[in-house]
């Protein structure tokens, strides 16, 4: 099973949280009550994300946490790697491999492109998609991507030929 931790999770709650009012500052009780996660927790993704970059932080009686850009321009790729690390789904597209496979692995590349693709897509989904309400079609809600790729090189395979 593929799945990020709970506190990239309280990452992402958070980070949304500070998206909805970027010009006020919050500090870290404020935004442990208003998310509803323990203080201690808060505090230390607080840390990851100041660490990273992706907030600012201000100390004094007005002080406290924002954004450090807009959430137009901060992917939840860029959440996720400021908690998690890298985002590698196998140990052969890690920076730190250590797979004895590796040297004579056929399927490599394959997750490379694998990773590659789930990087991208995370990427592409900005902070400020986490803030609006999706349309719901059949229970599922959408997401638009906005992909640098140009639709003139999008190739679609279907049933077994190649169109597009």
């Amino acid at each position: 099973m593929l799945r990020m931790g709970k506190l990239t999770d309280y990452g992402i709650v958070l980070m949304s949280y500070l998206a909805e009012s970027t010009a006020v500052h919050h500090n870290a009780h404020t935004l442990s009550e208003a998310v509803r996660v323990p203080l201690p927790t808060v505090r230390k993704v607080l840390k990851a994300l100041s660490q990273y970059g992706l907030l600012d932080s201000e100390r004094g009686a007005h002080g406290g946490y924002s954004l450090s850009k807009t959430p137009r321009d901060i992917s939840i790729a860029e959440v996720i790697t400021a908690i998690e690390g890298p985002i590698a789904l196998t140990e052969c597209v890690s920076t730190e491999s250590h797979c004895e496979q590796e040297v004579h692995c056929v399927v490599q590349t394959n997750w490379e492109r694998i990773n590659s693709a789930v990087y991208h897509a995370l990427d592409e989904v900005k902070l400020s998609d986490m803030l609006v309400e999706q349309t719901h079609v059949n229970g599922v809600s959408t997401i638009h991507f906005y992909s640098s790729v140009k639709q003139s090189e999008i190739v679609i395979k279907q049933d077994g030929g190649i169109h597009g």
